[in-house]
């Protein structure tokens, strides 16, 4: 009787120890559900590109444009914003970020002038900015450092979600409600969002308890080599993977010679699904790796340098006669991108610590979405003038060049962790 007496206690805090995990990890799959919502608003225009350009006029150059005005005000704010949520807290981001680009989104519904679009993509920008920074942080707040890379891998699937949904639902809705509909939905979306968020933000406990940062070591970090040069090569893989999501909708249409809705319902879903799968190939196999003690940060670079060759496929797929094989090969080459992306987003956390998060994945971001920014209009114009064969060439080599400049961390006097404070 005194035995089973004093286990109960036991018992007790154990049922306690399991709620509070799950709570944390409901809270984490939240903000990688947000990014589901952040992909989605972003790939809505991908997918009615055909139909907006032919309602408003726009050549292949004005339609870079737009994805450059939503860029630069992401590249501009994503570092600041990634600041301001780690002095400020969590729960303020969020709510504000996701409030901003859901509304942007809702707006994009409303506008008839291409000036319309481009300050509603540039306002999805300024919301959109805060997302990656959130979900880092949440991450680095409720789980323990390693599950980091396994949060990494999950969140390649919630991106799969958003990224494959908006084809899908461009398909669906705008042949009976018009390309508008879809975008109010999204903006309601968002707000459905934050509801849940309020609710969830009382329950979950943190597992590291998040303070405000007073002694923010920015000069810090900003001095430090290793973050520009990780700065600027996320931006090189970056831009090959954010050109075929920006780009592949146009890309069937006008080089496949497709109408928008069967771009969109047969094919422009199909290559996220294969960039999730090398997410969670190469989360999976750094998981494995880190467990059997090899170090985490040589492990993630070696995994990356596996993955890049894959991606030089891309460069033939305007020759390949076949538009399935040429999706095929577009969704292999996106399978071998994104596993280098889901090594490269953790390594911020490997060198700066959880504390830093916000501001180091930021400044990843807003890299490589400042060089989107540049390179989006003169993608377009090369387009217009030559077609897509030039471009599929050209950024196809960027991955393994950003590849080859993460080589400096795993060289002598750089291995481990470099933490600037957990």
């Amino acid at each position: 009787m005194i035995a089973g007496v004093a286990r109960k206690p036991e018992v007790q805090r154990n049922a306690a120890k399991n709620r509070a995990v799950s709570l944390r990890w409901i809270a984490v799959t939240l903000f990688l559900l947000s990014n589901s919502l952040n992909f989605l608003d972003r790939q809505l225009l991908s997918a009615v590109a055909p139909l907006i350009q032919s309602e408003f006029r726009l050549s292949n150059t004005q339609y870079g444009q737009l994805l450059s005005g939503f860029a630069l005000v992401y590249g501009v704010m994503a570092p600041l914003v990634g600041a301001v949520i780690d002095r400020t807290g969590l729960f303020r981001g969020a709510v504000t970020s996701v409030f901003i680009w859901s509304l942007a989104s809702a707006v994009t519904g409303f506008t008839h002038t291409f000036r319309g679009l481009l300050l509603s993509r540039m306002g999805l920008g300024l919301g959109e900015a805060g997302a990656l920074p959130c979900s880092s942080k949440a991450a680095a707040v409720y789980l323990d450092p390693a599950e980091w890379g396994l949060a990494s891998t999950v969140g390649s699937v919630a991106v799969m979600m958003g990224s494959v949904s908006a084809p899908l639902l461009v398909a669906a809705m705008a042949p009976r409600y018009g390309w508008r509909s879809v975008f109010v939905l999204s903006g309601c979306l968002g707000a459905f969002w934050i509801v849940v968020w309020m609710v969830t933000d009382r329950k979950a406990p943190p597992a590291f308890e998040p303070t405000i940062q007073r002694d923010w070591p920015a000069r810090r970090i900003l001095g430090d080599p290793r973050l520009w040069r990780l700065a600027l090569s996320y931006s090189l893989v970056m831009v090959f993977y954010v050109f075929w999501l920006g780009w592949t909708t146009l890309y069937l249409v006008q080089a496949r010679h497709l109408t928008a809705v069967e771009a969109n319902r047969h094919f422009a879903w199909i290559p996220p699904l294969f960039a999730t799968a090398g997410g969670l190939l190469s989360g999976g196999l750094a998981f494995r790796s880190i467990r059997r003690g090899d170090e985490a940060l040589r492990t993630r670079v070696r995994l990356a340098w596996l993955s890049a060759p894959v991606v030089l496929i891309s460069a033939a797929v305007p020759w390949i006669a076949s538009t399935q094989l040429a999706v095929l090969t577009i969704g292999i080459s996106l399978l071998a991108c994104m596993s280098i992306i889901t090594s490269v987003n953790i390594i911020p956390l490997d060198l700066f610590g959880r504390k830093n998060a916000g501001f180091t994945v930021a400044m990843l971001a807003g890299s490589y979405a400042l060089t989107q920014a540049v390179v989006s209009p003169v993608i377009g114009g090369v387009i217009d003038q030559f077609g897509f064969s030039a471009v599929c060439v050209t950024l196809s080599v960027f991955p393994t060049v950003g590849v080859w400049l993460l080589q400096k961390f795993t060289r002598p006097g750089q291995d481990g962790l470099t933490v600037a404070g957990l």
